[in-house]
């Protein structure tokens, strides 16, 4: 069986954050690219979850709805803003 070179570029913030995970598994990158592929070929798929997008689907737990609800029914007092950008000068000058 033939084989072929396939080089990646990798930032090092990337690089340091993710290889000692693949070697707390003993793993090389080398060989942790070829499971995936190898899984990718197999099941026809992305081994990957993508359900965080799909955060509109999720019920909010107990403590926000209840939380949401008291917003809701002005029982809650705050400041009300106009953008982020008014919370985060807010932010810069709160002692």
């Amino acid at each position: 069986m033939t084989s072929h070179n396939f080089n990646i570029r990798l930032d090092d913030e990337l690089r340091n954050r993710a290889f000692p995970v693949l070697e707390s598994y003993g793993l090389t990158a080398s060989q942790a690219f070829k499971l995936f592929l190898n899984q990718v070929a197999e099941t026809k798929t992305v081994p990957l979850s993508f359900d965080w997008q799909a955060s509109a689907d999720r019920e909010p737990n107990l403590e926000s709805q209840i939380a949401m609800c008291e917003a809701l029914a002005n029982r809650v007092t705050g400041k009300r803003y106009d953008g982020l950008d008014e919370v985060m000068a807010e932010l810069a000058n709160d002692p």
